[in-house]
């Protein structure tokens, strides 16, 4: 879980600054006044909300972003893998998980929305996360990811999973937790993605939980009775200025490949790559966003179809993305596209169902970097 509360959100400040928000700014977020006396809904009795597992009051109000919720982010909590299912547990669980992030981490409240516990339980991480989620609007401002915690419904999953993958309860309640997410906040379950899509240097959400996320996707997909064909071509990252993540250091591989020899490599969405990112979609005729923001269009000009025989900074950009999901043991960062990066890459396509050929085309860039492929819904 990252150790960063949330920091100033430009894209609430646009919205702001364009008239579009109808409510008061307070600081950079924009708030919305609780009813007095207001009460959970019943369209989700499965989830114990913050009064029925005794949390503590937030230490400062809860603000409520004026941003559209675009997405939901997958955690595990790096607590044990615990064999105690039980609903108790689960509720000191979410108990613990808040005395840590106020008491430590020095938040306000619990840092994620919402929470699943190993024997399957969800519960409502910071206050007011429920309501939202009834309204289907003006999402919760949360703790869990920097630069998307205005934009990201974050839900933590109790355990560790390096190596360990969840338990059936526990992927099961992910996956009705995430439909209604995905049902209240009009997404889909091409919208589901990991931490470390968003987050610099974090083992979370786990290798080996990351490797089920095309199933936990197309078992979402199923439960909103949605057809495969609605997906888009592909639902890459939309990483911007506020996201330091390894997506973003794919990106400067990729820029410093396409002639931004200067940029640096190290993750961090600088001010510096704000600039060059902006001039890079100038220059290829896209649309500039204040923000940089990497859309569909930014990406598919930017990534090369890489194969047998190619070099340089994209395919290290191949090689550091496998080192982190978990071929460390067999690829390393040479900047050639050697036998070892081949059958790294051919296992990620088996993973994504994409077809196994080693070749790095922009569906499998889009898989590699951690954003969903319309054929993979359909396997």
């Amino acid at each position: 879980m990252v150790m960063h509360e949330h920091e100033v959100d430009r894209r609430t400040l646009f919205r702001v600054g364009l008239g579009t928000a109808v409510a008061a700014v307070v600081g950079t977020e924009v708030a919305f006044p609780t009813a007095a006396g207001a009460t959970p809904a019943p369209q989700f009795p499965w989830i114990i909300d913050c009064d029925s597992w005794s949390a503590r009051p937030p230490s400062s109000p809860i603000q409520i972003t004026g941003n559209t919720t675009n997405k939901i982010i997958l955690h595990h909590m790096a607590f044990p893998n615990v064999t105690d299912y039980s609903r108790e547990h689960a509720v000191q669980l979410a108990r613990d998980c808040q005395d840590l992030h106020m008491d430590t981490n020095g938040w306000a409240d619990t840092g994620q929305h919402f929470t699943v516990s190993r024997g399957g339980y969800v519960l409502e991480g910071r206050h007011r996360s429920l309501e939202t989620l009834v309204a289907g609007e003006h999402q919760v401002t949360a703790a869990h990811c920097p630069g998307e915690n205005g934009n990201a419904i974050g839900i933590e999953n109790e355990g560790t999973y390096i190596t360990e993958t969840p338990p059936a309860a526990l992927l099961d309640s992910l996956v009705e937790l995430c439909t209604a997410v995905c049902r209240q906040f009009h997404l889909n379950a091409w919208d589901i993605f990991g931490h470390w899509d968003f987050r610099l240097g974090t083992d979370c959400p786990g290798i080996a939980f990351y490797r089920l996320f095309p199933q936990i996707r197309r078992r979402v997909l199923q439960s909103l009775a949605v057809s495969p064909a609605a997906a888009p071509d592909r639902r890459w990252p939309d990483i911007w200025r506020f996201v330091d993540s390894q997506v973003v250091q794919v990106a400067q591989y990729l820029l410093v490949n396409a002639g931004y020899g200067d940029l640096p490599v190290d993750g961090v969405f600088s001010t510096d790559m704000n600039a060059v990112v902006a001039d890079f979609q100038t220059s290829r005729g896209l649309a500039v966003t204040p923000d940089a923001t990497f859309d569909t269009a930014t990406w598919e000009a930017l990534a090369p179809t890489l194969d047998k025989g190619a070099a340089g900074p994209p395919v290290e950009a191949v090689q550091y993305l496998l080192t982190i999901k978990g071929y460390a043991d067999t690829v390393g960062i040479t900047g050639t596209y050697d036998h070892a990066t081949r059958k790294a890459v051919q296992d990620m396509q088996r993973l994504h169902s994409l077809h196994p050929d080693g070749r790095i085309d922009l569906s499998t860039w889009c898989a590699l970097v951690g954003g969903t492929v319309r054929e993979t819904l359909v396997r």
